[in-house]
């Protein structure tokens, strides 16, 4: 099998994988099924193993195939990245950028950042989902995710753009009304405003004792607003519902101007969760992969409301 023929067989296959059957590969590549099949039987034929089980219904992978796609989704995206390397050296990072992100930081911190981008590179176009939940990067084709909270190892690359530290805050005008609480026992006299994650489970609330100790405070018995949106426990909190544990970055322009107020600074423990920025390991980064993580890095860095310090907070104390 030439060089020529074994491009074409590792292409119909991995069509063939992805689309379930011969089919659909043949219509995405302009052939005909018995064309692909023909393909993906001379590939085996090469390799000496069988890469997929046909039946009359589908396609399974043996666990053969499935180490070989993998390994050829690699070759095929580095011969993507090379002609993205050639075509931006003549005309700049070029093509379409895939990007997931949580809901709140989309569209507080990415958003605003992505007309410069693209401004810059004006051949670059950029999808953003808006999604809270978990995904398979390179199952669902994104080039970019940000994610924050207590972050797992991975094999995927992550760069850290910020401290996620949060904090418990409420409007004047609730604690003009209810009263300002001191300790952290006299919250369960108050009404709570609590996140709920997308699993199901409710965040809790940390506090450190004199000693050191950390003990752990559960809002939902005095909640009377569970939210899943970190961006909806801020509202709730600005319009005087309740106290809530928040994302000072998400919080930080309420502070400024004064809609909201920081209360048990001095007990409440901000926690360890950071936002990263993830995408695949890949030998060769795409051009319009790298451009773009090198100039959202650097507009992450910029932006004050990202890096604000827990002493800063001292000001804004009910």
């Amino acid at each position: 099998m030439d060089s020529t023929q074994r491009v074409r067989a590792i292409l119909s296959f991995v069509n063939a994988a992805d689309a379930g059957s011969f089919a659909a590969a043949g219509r995405l590549l302009g052939l005909t099924s018995s064309a692909v099949s023909k393909n993906v039987a001379s590939l085996e034929k090469a390799l000496g193993v069988r890469l997929m089980n046909r039946t009359t219904r589908n396609l399974q992978l043996t666990q053969e195939g499935t180490a070989f796609l993998r390994q050829a989704r690699l070759a095929l995206e580095a011969l993507d990245d090379a002609v993205d390397a050639v075509a931006t050296q003549r005309l700049g990072p070029s093509g379409r950028l895939r990007i997931s992100t949580s809901s709140a930081f989309g569209h507080e911190h990415l958003l605003p950042v992505l007309p410069g981008l693209l401004s810059r590179y004006p051949a670059l176009s950029v999808d953003v989902d808006f999604d809270d939940r978990v995904i398979d990067m390179v199952r669902d084709g994104y080039d970019l995710a940000f994610r924050g909270g207590n972050i797992p190892d991975s094999t995927m690359i992550s760069r850290p753009v910020c401290k996620l530290n949060v904090a418990i805050m409420a409007s004047p005008e609730y604690l003009a009304r209810q009263g300002v609480p001191h300790t952290p026992q006299e919250l369960r006299a108050h009404r709570l405003v609590a996140r709920r994650f997308l699993g199901g489970r409710v965040s809790m609330w940390s506090f450190q004792g004199e000693d050191g100790s950390i003990t752990t405070f559960d809002p939902t018995d005095a909640a009377v607003l569970t939210l899943s949106a970190p961006e909806a426990v801020v509202q709730a909190a600005c319009d005087g519902a309740g106290i809530a544990q928040v994302g000072v970055h998400l919080a930080w322009p309420h502070l400024l101007s004064g809609a909201l107020k920081v209360v048990l600074h001095r007990y409440h423990h901000a926690g360890s969760y950071e936002m990263v920025m993830q995408y695949p390991h890949r030998a060769l980064l795409a051009p319009r992969v790298r451009a773009t993580v090198d100039y959202l890095l650097d507009a992450f860095a910029a932006n004050k409301a990202l890096h604000v310090q827990l002493e800063a907070l001292n000001s804004y104390v009910a």
